[in-house]
């Protein structure tokens, strides 16, 4: 189970982006994490005339290591460390300072 999930709103702790938050989009087998509007590049584009695509510079969101980014608690509008209990017979992720359920 990964610790953070498709759709959870993070803030970056390291890296050019350092304090911006943003909505995870996907996450990826190697630990890596994408994230809407962090680490943005300039990646040159080839246009192709038979599709129709335009050619250009295009600016690019890259993945960014999960290790930089942490779940916000919305409660305390911070960054939150995240741990795991079973209740019943289901694996639920909680807040560590809170105690309270991510996705209660």
């Amino acid at each position: 189970m990964n610790r953070l999930r498709k759709g959870d709103e993070v803030i970056v702790l390291a890296g050019k982006d350092k304090g911006k938050r943003g909505s995870v989009s996907s996450v990826m087998a190697n630990g890596k994490v994408l994230v809407d509007g962090i680490n943005l590049v300039k990646k040159h584009s080839k246009g192709n005339p038979m599709t129709g695509v335009q050619g250009g510079i295009v600016s690019k969101e890259m993945p960014i290591d999960a290790s930089n980014v942490a779940l916000v608690n919305p409660e305390t509008n911070k960054a939150d460390k995240i741990g795991y209990k079973v209740e019943g017979e289901a694996k639920i992720r909680f807040f560590k300072s809170t105690g309270k359920a991510v996705d209660a």
